[in-house]
């Protein structure tokens, strides 16, 4: 059961981040900063809590719990994401790195600087804090860390991607998708000691058709994600951990995200992705806790012992063909989604949240092919973004998706769900995935003893 606010803050209190004199001489990130937004009141709402208004923009979210916070909680409206190569091959600085990680985190999800703060210390040294988070309210600040395939291997491992598979293919020899323990990068040095610890349902994602997939936009041994409804409060985040980690771990890619493009609270419209449509309208609620155990949160039975409570991320970057859809039909436009642009509503229904019938739709739709009931019920919990990154250099918008995605199995979610879009969807012919990432999020930290990753490193 999480904590109130008084008693979070306290615990923020008790275990402040290593102190002024522990980082002297660490270096900062280089990371971009975004634009600040003021946020509202001060009241702490809890993980799932479907109570979140726009007056609430500037409460803080409980930081401990069974499972982290960042999930199921009300999506806020802005993201910074990082991925992380983790630099050192000692098992001792990398359990540090993660109580330092966590002790941060619970002082800035809770509206404070992190150790000494960002001024008054010694003159000599680096302050604690960088300060640009200053005199602004923790606006729903949420993080939530993640350990990449990397992590359980020499060398950071596939990056979660199967090299070398076929269209469609095999993960690790077995065309379902599940790992027999060959791939990955499994063989090879253990330099952190987890090979034997990685999680089946850590899977590494086939080759899918049209992918084609950046190495530098994705990746990575450890992956943080940072919600909030102020940008600033956001990457300070981001920018903070990554200095408290220098020298154990380096930014491998970020991606900055606005335009919520999903929603876990029940009775909130339905974001619209930056095609104009309503997706993502059968998503997971915060407050289905029967279908967020059944299809999200991981189990001890699952194989996995020290991931129970936690989830399996996948993140993608999806680009879009912004030109090339603006100059399409609304009549084609609407066919491709399977859904009327105004309402939401699937064809021949009335209201957005109307059950679809399927087979009214083109074979070739959108929700057709991603709806639960194309793939027996399964479903994932979203939290995407929309992101704009500027023009290509031909004067084409770089923008898109940022595409999050929880679930109890990767094998049995994302990737069957991601074939059948691959292989037919319509929609692929404005889209392309250019990113690809897969962690295991652990439990939540329960108390203020507790760190990020004890149930797999402790």
């Amino acid at each position: 059961m999480r904590e109130d606010e008084s008693t979070e803050r306290g615990a923020a209190d008790e275990n402040p981040a290593p102190s002024r004199r522990a980082l002297l001489g660490w270096g900062g990130a280089g990371l971009a900063l975004g634009a600040a937004a003021a946020g509202g009141a001060a009241a702490a709402l809890r993980d799932g809590d479907t109570t979140a208004r726009a007056s609430d923009s500037g409460a803080a979210v409980a930081f401990h719990g069974a499972h982290q916070a960042g999930i199921a909680t009300p999506v806020q409206d802005r993201l910074h994401f990082a991925a992380f190569d983790v630099t050192t091959d000692d098992r001792t600085e990398l359990i540090q790195l993660l109580k330092d990680w966590t002790r941060a985190a619970e002082r800035m999800t809770a509206g404070h600087a992190v150790g000494d703060g960002a001024y008054g210390g010694l003159p000599e040294a680096p302050p604690d804090d960088t300060g640009e988070a200053l005199g602004l309210p923790p606006s729903r600040l949420t993080l939530t860390v993640g350990f990449g395939p990397g992590l359980f291997t020499q060398n950071g491992g596939t990056n979660g991607v199967k090299s070398g598979g076929t269209n469609g293919g095999t993960n690790g020899g077995r065309s379902d998708g599940r790992s027999d323990g060959t791939s990955g990068g499994r063989s090879g040095g253990d330099r952190f000691g987890l090979a034997s610890r990685r999680p089946a349902a850590l899977a590494d994602l086939p080759k899918f058709p049209g992918d084609s997939l950046d190495p530098a936009r994705g990746g990575g041994d450890l992956c943080v994600q940072a919600c909030a409804d102020d940008p600033q409060v956001a990457v300070h985040a981001i920018r903070n951990l990554a200095r408290i980690g220098f020298g154990k771990v380096a930014v491998r890619w970020s991606q900055l995200g606005f335009g919520k493009t999903s929603s876990t609270t029940p009775g909130a419209q339905t974001p619209r992705n930056l095609f104009g449509f309503k997706d993502g309208t059968s998503n997971i609620a915060g407050t289905e806790s029967d279908a967020l155990d059944r299809y999200v949160w991981a189990a001890a039975k699952d194989g996995a012992e020290w991931m129970a409570g936690g989830s399996y991320l996948v993140a993608r970057r999806i680009s879009m063909r912004i030109e090339s859809w603006d100059r399409t039909s609304l009549q084609e436009q609407e066919d491709v989604f399977g859904r009327d642009k105004g309402e939401g509503a699937a064809v021949g229904r009335a209201r957005e949240h109307d059950k679809p019938n399927l087979k009214a739709m083109l074979p070739t739709s959108h929700v057709r092919l991603a709806h639960p009931d194309a793939h027996h019920g399964v479903r994932m919990l979203r939290r995407g973004y929309s992101f704009t990154d500027g023009t290509d250099g031909l004067g084409r918008l770089d923008a898109g998706l940022f595409f999050l995605a929880y679930q109890r199995d990767i094998r049995d979610a994302f990737i069957p769900v991601q074939r059948s879009l691959a292989r037919s969807d319509a929609l692929g012919e404005y889209i392309q995935h250019v990113g690809s990432a897969v962690f295991a999020i652990p439990p939540g930290v329960r108390d203020k003893g507790d760190w990020w990753g004890r149930t797999l490193l402790s």
